[in-house]
């Protein structure tokens, strides 16, 4: 609903395309900064989205209009690949708007249908499921945990293609919320039953065109296999077996059995692992149902689908919802300079990409993190940290080894001239976890870059390295609680002239994780080792304590 350009084209080696672009005001810059947005889809599943601010681009006071950078300029330096002389603007036509819609919200649907068939004692086959015209106590026990029973007439929430003015798919069915989903569910005894016909279609039509089902067992019920069920469309079923029902002593065993073709999601448990009824279990249970039809989503059938969708969509958009206008008509580059300044002019202004709210990315190793075993094993990684996450993942394998949102980071420690080996960093988060990465001996600067990008996008701060001396008695000169707070500090003490602060927080004592040591650890060591070293992260600019994200709201 923001006024943006839209261009379109068939690329010989991307198929087709469609770019979409704007460019406003960055928040807080008074008119001194232009953000450029931008939308880049292809027949691909993923759409990228990103933003650039404009004297990040090489040269772009050269090229820049009264109306900004222009889209040629922006794709020749983001995305060189793609040849430009295919492209042209869209038309005005509302069609362009809602097929755009269409291909950005695939893939962000926060709307999940979710099939449950009841089995009773002595069952097994899909027959006897949809047979069952009523439920009993343990099944109605298992609906009241999994949501809430809603009148269908006059429904105006997601109904998942049940009928909400004549009651022809039944007068109520099971509805919930779960984080950011609406759930509804097609409950085989909630929908219509037909007398005499054992196909009972009226309930296959919508639970067998479910990517995801429910299979509730009754003691006394059958072993259950998908072979039993005749769907083209039911790739994942969650088995749910009630033991002890409607007693205090209720539990659940819980089975999964998905298409060989749909990868391993979550929440992983142990075999043989027992639920109680609650609410914990029903968050579970409610997990495992929207991750399986996520990780359907990647199976190639479900893939090759969706993709040809895309497919058809932006072969439209570029061959019937375009002008003649081409991206560049409307500009004409002045010629560079040869002159001695030209590499100065190739550069973007210095640091403007540090304000992204999208992941800068550095190549790194890890040396550790602190709950992986210690050793001189170094991980090839690739660290980014965007405005919301820190994140690390191995190279090769592409597995994500670490990650922790940005509130959680509560400082660091940075060595760029180091005695052996590069340029290494720790990263603080939590209650005083860490994650050690090092770079290449020349590479200083990036180790600079990621801390400038750690002090913009995080409420941390430097870690401070003390070293207090022992007073005459013994005694350290400072006390710290069971979160590693300093709350007391003697005045004028070693410790004091050292730098520590009141409410610094301890991260490290005697080169061990503070976090790890046990309390009578910690005092050993205090009092015992041959030189007290401690890490502290200094309180905020208010003298408050740094905490990370849900500390001190909602515990651990």
């Amino acid at each position: 609903m923001k006024e943006h350009q839209n261009f379109f084209g068939i690329d010989e080696r991307l198929g087709p395309v469609a770019i979409s672009f704007r460019r406003e005001e960055k928040e807080g810059s008074s008119g001194a900064q232009n953000n450029c947005r931008i939308i880049f889809r292809t027949t691909e599943l993923k759409t990228l989205r990103g933003s650039i601010l404009e004297e990040s681009v090489p040269s772009a006071a050269r090229h820049t209009t009264p109306r900004g950078l222009t889209p040629k300029r922006l794709l020749e330096f983001i995305m060189p690949e793609l040849n430009q002389h295919c492209l042209r603007l869209a038309s005005n036509s509302p069609k362009v708007r809602d097929t755009l819609l269409k291909l950005d919200e695939q893939g962000l649907n926060f709307q999940r249908k979710v099939g449950i068939m009841y089995c009773r004692a002595g069952q097994s086959s899909e027959e006897d499921m949809y047979n069952n015209e009523s439920s009993g106590p343990a099944f109605e026990e298992f609906l009241d945990l999994l949501g809430e029973r809603v009148r269908l007439k006059g429904w105006e929430k997601y109904r998942a293609q049940l009928d909400n003015k004549t009651d022809s798919t039944g007068t109520h069915s099971l509805y919930t919320r779960y984080q950011d989903y609406e759930i509804m569910f097609h409950v085989s005894t909630m929908l219509p039953y037909t007398a005499n016909n054992t196909q009972q279609l009226l309930r296959k039509r919508h639970i067998g065109n479910d990517i995801v089902t429910i299979v509730f067992q009754e003691p006394g019920a059958m072993p259950f296999t998908p072979k039993s069920i005749r769907s083209h469309f039911q790739h994942v079923f969650i088995i749910v077996q009630v033991h002890e029902p409607c007693t205090e002593n209720t539990y659940y065993r819980v089975a999964v059995t998905r298409s060989k073709d749909i990868p391993l999601f979550g929440p992983l448990f142990p075999k043989g692992a027992r639920f109680p009824r609650s609410a914990a279990f029903r968050d579970f249970l409610l997990a495992k149902a929207v991750n399986a039809e996520n990780a359907a989503e990647k199976a190639e059938k479900f893939r090759s689908m969706a993709t040809r969708t895309r497919q058809e969509y932006l072969k439209d958009l570029a061959e019937n919802y375009v002008t003649t206008t081409p991206i560049d008509s409307s500009t004409k580059f002045p010629l560079l300079s040869l002159g001695g300044k030209r590499k100065d002019k190739m550069k973007g202004a210095k640091g403007a990409e540090l304000h992204s709210n999208g992941a800068l990315v550095w190549a790194v190793m890890v040396n550790s993190i602190d709950e992986w075993e210690a050793g001189e094993h170094k991980l090839p990684c690739l660290l980014g940290v965007s405005a919301e996450s820190v994140v690390l993942i191995e190279r090769y394998s592409r597995k994500v080894v670490f990650n922790c949102s940005c509130r959680d980071v509560i400082g660091w420690k940075a060595v760029t001239e180091p005695k052996d080996g590069g340029p290494c960093l720790d990263i603080f988060y939590e209650r005083g976890e860490s994650v050690s990465i090092s770079m290449m001996e020349n590479q200083a600067e990036d180790i600079r870059e990621v801390v400038q990008r750690l002090e913009l996008v995080t409420r941390g701060c430097e870690a401070l390295e003390v070293t207090p001396l022992r007073d005459g008695v013994g005694q350290p000169g400072f006390l710290m609680n069971e979160e590693g707070f300093v709350t007391e500090l003697q005045r004028f003490c070693y410790a004091e002239s050292g730098g520590l602060q009141l409410w610094a927080r301890v991260v490290r004592l005697c080169g061990h994780s503070l976090v790890h040591l046990s309390l009578d650890e910690r005092t050993r060591l205090l009092r015992t080792a041959h030189k007290i070293h401690i890490t502290v992260i200094p309180p905020d600019e208010n003298g408050k304590p740094r905490r990370w994200g849900r500390e001190g709201s909602h515990g651990y």
